[in-house]
């Protein structure tokens, strides 16, 4: 517990000394240069070439969420088509392809198919953040993708040997996207100006709620006017596309950048300064381990993720078996809650930089506020939506809302990491990170769903809490070489 006292005695002049200081464009006493403009900046063009690696990680992931419903037949008895409120007509002009094989998989094959990414996702966690600090995050993080992407298109074939090969692939896949936010966090310890942090870390995360946007409503139109196989070729070209434009113009750090200007290096690499990670074979492991301000990021990350891959994976199924829609609805409707939290990410990316440079807040209260929001307003308005019975409007809006605030959170817990450790604290705050919120089978009824929500609202609000009370807003000092505690 004593880093955890150290950091809170410190607190309050994170609110009285900005790490970046704005001054009149010449280097201080602190060593701090000139901002360098956002325009056209490589520090930019990273927080949006690797906001379309999440793009495309994320459309990865969920695409087999709204295929299953097109993969099964429901002409069996386990796979009936009857959902419980009633179906909606499709748009009798329209004509659906039907040619793609359909399999006889029952609930509990189904929820192995949706859960088994999950338990190669957990695994690479810890090596994830280690390999990124040893060897660079940019051929880590690229090769990660690029593998998850080789085993999307072989999805068909899996499947077409039996589930237990989809189930291979799919695990298999999970191994290569758990690095993905790991050595994304390695990489903006090199590039993140403090200052710019929320910004800059939005759009890149941000991705991963537009990849869920552009994904649920498109493979819904491409199983239903082409079939289910081509997901997972259509996604996989563009993953290939993201990955020769990731090698082409991505550097590691600053220093290594072909491009980037003068200025913007020294602005870079000056306001950073003062965060010299330990080496990779001196992480305070025990220190990261019994820091209540660590265990405070990785409850509040246990907790959203709960909430947020419970929806992300069984929304489609939602959609279909309860409310009723077809293939071609259940994808843009399931899109919109994702759609309003990509949203709510940029506005809040830009709020809370707003009122920490401007020292209207602390680092601490604009992280515990974020949050707060981003969770316990989610958790309402999900308990709200198992009440709503068979009223399709209510219940898409407040699923929508729900989802939607939950973006507060990147500017919240979701950074926090940067604030108090910016290369240890990911290693373990991912490695803990277990997404038991896939069920082994699928709930078919309202009341069931009503159970569903009420657990991932507790555990929300639970989350939120301990965050609020242990949460903290400077680096410690164990994060920092001569035990110096970073003022931001």
């Amino acid at each position: 517990m004593e880093d955890y006292h150290a950091s809170s005695d410190s607190e309050p002049e994170d609110h009285e000394h900005p790490l970046l200081p704005r001054g009149d464009g010449a280097s201080d006493g602190r060593g701090t240069a000139e901002p360098a403009p956002a325009c056209c900046s490589s520090r930019y063009s990273l927080a949006f070439l690797s906001c379309f690696g999440f793009i495309v990680a994320y459309a990865l992931r969920v695409n087999l969420s709204v295929a299953m419903v097109d993969m099964l037949d429901t002409d069996t008895d386990n796979n009936a088509s009857s959902s419980v409120c009633p179906e909606h007509e499709e748009h009798p002009a329209l004509t659906r392809n039907h040619t793609a094989k359909v399999y006889e998989w029952d609930s509990e094959t189904q929820g192995w198919v949706l859960g088994s990414f999950f338990y190669g996702y957990i695994v690479t966690q810890i090596p994830g953040g280690y390999l990124a600090r040893k060897h660079g995050a940019k051929w880590l993080l690229g090769f990660g993708i690029l593998g998850t992407v080789i085993f999307t298109m072989l999805t068909p074939l899996a499947a077409d040997l039996g589930a237990g090969y989809l189930i291979a692939v799919r695990v298999l896949e999970g191994l290569g996207e758990g690095v993905t936010f790991p050595a994304m966090h390695a990489m903006w310890a090199s590039w993140a100006p403090p200052l710019e942090r929320s910004r800059l870390l939005t759009i890149c995360y941000t991705g991963s709620q537009l990849g869920t946007v552009f994904s649920l409503p498109l493979s819904g139109l491409i199983c239903y006017y082409l079939d289910w196989t081509y997901v997972f070729y259509i996604f996989g070209v563009i993953g290939l596309l993201w990955f020769l434009l990731w090698v082409m113009f991505v550097s590691n750090t600053p220093d290594s950048h072909r491009t980037i200007s003068e200025k913007e290096r020294r602005y870079i690499t000056s306001s950073l300064k003062n965060e010299v990670s330990a080496s990779v074979t001196d992480i305070p492991w025990w220190s990261m381990f019994t820091s209540m301000p660590v265990w405070a990021i990785v409850v509040a990350h246990f907790s959203y993720n709960w909430t947020f891959y419970t929806l992300l994976t069984l929304l489609p199924t939602y959609m279909n078996s309860i409310l009723g829609f077809s293939i071609q609805q259940n994808g843009m409707l399931s899109a919109l809650p994702y759609l309003g939290c990509w949203f709510l990410a940029l506005l809040g990316g830009q709020l809370a930089d707003c009122l920490r440079e401007r020292k209207l807040l602390s680092t601490v209260v604009v992280r515990k506020t974020f949050s707060f929001i981003g969770m316990f307003g989610p958790a309402a308005f999900l308990v709200s939506a198992g009440y709503t019975g068979c009223n399709y409007v209510m219940a898409v809006v407040f699923l929508t809302v729900s989802s939607s605030l939950g973006g507060f959170c990147s500017s919240g817990f979701s950074i926090n990491q940067l604030d108090i450790a910016p290369s240890e604290v990911k290693n373990l705050r991912n490695s803990l990170l277990a997404h038991l919120s896939v069920w082994s089978c699928f709930q078919n009824t309202i009341e069931e769903w009503q159970t569903v929500f009420y657990i991932s609202a507790a555990i929300n609000v639970f989350g939120t809490t301990f965050f609020a009370v242990f949460g903290q807003g400077v680096v410690q000092p164990w994060a920092v070489p001569d035990y110096h505690s970073h003022k931001q």
